[in-house]
């Protein structure tokens, strides 16, 4: 097996570790799901062009890797936006204005928010956030439907073609030169104290602020009942167990993933959820080897979604319970996977390209057997379309 090296943040230690990590702190799944808002997705069919997004069966990967099904949910195209994160910042935003405007954010519709804030009743309001590229988009786009000003923050790595994206938005973007992911949060945090109109919407959690990257996470579980109904009639309603495979960030998205997928199946084995993550910014399995959150130094990856050094507060304790196995991946690895995807009409990005080769190293590991797999149905979320990126060598 391969390994890697990384830096500890705070202490400065160096480590070395393999690239595939037994999660040791697995808990039992539990026998039911959690219970999802049905007004959440309510919310999220008032935006502009809902719908679906695609469901990819793959079947010579199931074949090559001995599955019943392989499919990949492609999320190139959610709302109009190259990836999936407008739905945690749609319903997050909707919820910090409602709370904000004294709103019912379960019965409010998209279109009274509007009205409010246009109101002379309503107090200004900016939104802030950092990004590395989606995320800060998507929040811009909430700016823009709710027709109010947004500010995001983005470290200095990130290419200005991704920036244009997000000004094109209507945002005022602040490039931080030499900062990375974490100063980013520490400008979004000091512009939130120094100016009253700042609305801090973050899909990442620290001590005292847990409620709005709460609600990031339950805007994604739209994505998770949608794919539910999609497995369902691809497989004839065949009761299945699933082995998920989603990357992490910051680990908002992976917790959305886990809280719906450590479950029990009735009549089979539990499902499992594998986590992946760049090996320039493997915060997630770091802090599952050392036990404790452990923020990391991060390196540069074309995997620029994932490239956080410290998972998310109230995502840490889910992920820590319920994550069978966390992999990561290098540039050539999650390149070669883009190419492949790409080939097979999948519009897949770093990110979500990521999924498959750690879907790969996992059973050329054997950390699932081939008889397990036979009877397995495996969920690799592709959440983001193809990016610029420069390719490596």
């Amino acid at each position: 097996m391969s390994t890697y090296q990384l830096t500890h943040l705070e202490t400065g230690e160096q480590v070395e570790r393999p690239g595939i990590l037994l999660n040791p702190h697995l808990k039992p799944a539990g026998k039911e799901r959690h219970g999802v808002d049905p007004s959440v997705e309510a919310y999220h069919a008032q935006l502009p062009q809902y719908g679906s997004t695609t469901l990819h069966s793959l079947p010579s990967v199931a074949h090559e890797l001995g599955f019943a099904h392989v499919f990949l949910k492609d999320e190139s195209t959610r709302f109009g936006l190259p990836s999936f994160k407008i739905l945690g910042a749609s319903w997050a935003v909707h919820r910090a204005l409602c709370s904000r405007l004294d709103l019912d954010a379960s019965t409010t519709t998209l279109e009274r928010v509007k009205h409010a804030l246009a109101s002379r009743e309503s107090t200004d309001v900016r939104l802030v956030t950092c990004t590395e590229g989606n995320w800060g988009r998507a929040v811009s786009r909430m700016a823009k439907y709710y027709a109010i000003p947004a500010t995001i923050y983005v470290p200095g790595f990130m290419n200005e073609y991704t920036r244009s994206l997000i000004r094109a938005e209507g945002a005022d973007v602040k490039v931080l030169d030499d900062g990375s992911y974490d100063d980013t949060i520490a400008a979004v945090q000091q512009d939130t104290k120094t100016h009253p109109e700042a609305l801090m919407v973050m899909d990442t959690s620290w001590p005292g602020y847990i409620e709005i990257p709460g609600w990031v996470t339950e805007g994604y579980s739209t994505l998770m009942t949608e794919v539910d109904r999609q497995v369902s009639a691809q497989t004839n309603g065949a009761s299945l167990p699933v082995l998920a495979v989603a990357s992490v960030g910051v680990g908002s998205w992976a917790h959305s993933v886990v809280s719906h997928y450590h479950t029990s199946s009735p009549g089979h084995a539990s499902n499992k959820i594998v986590t992946v993550e760049s090996i320039a910014a493997a915060c997630l399995k770091e802090s599952l080897h050392c036990g404790d959150i452990t923020p990391i130094r991060t390196g540069h990856t074309i995997m620029n979604g994932m490239n956080c050094g410290t998972p998310s507060t109230i995502a840490w304790p889910v992920l820590r319970d319920g994550v069978y196995a966390a992999v990561t991946v290098n540039d050539r690895e999650s390149h070669g996977c883009v190419q492949e995807l790409q080939a097979l009409d999948a519009n897949a990005g770093p990110c979500g390209a990521a999924t498959l080769a750690a879907l790969r190293k996992v059973c050329n590991e054997e950390m699932i057997g081939e008889e397990e797999r036979k009877g397995m149905c495996v969920v690799l979320f592709s959440t983001e379309g193809r990016q610029e990126y420069d390719v490596p060598t």
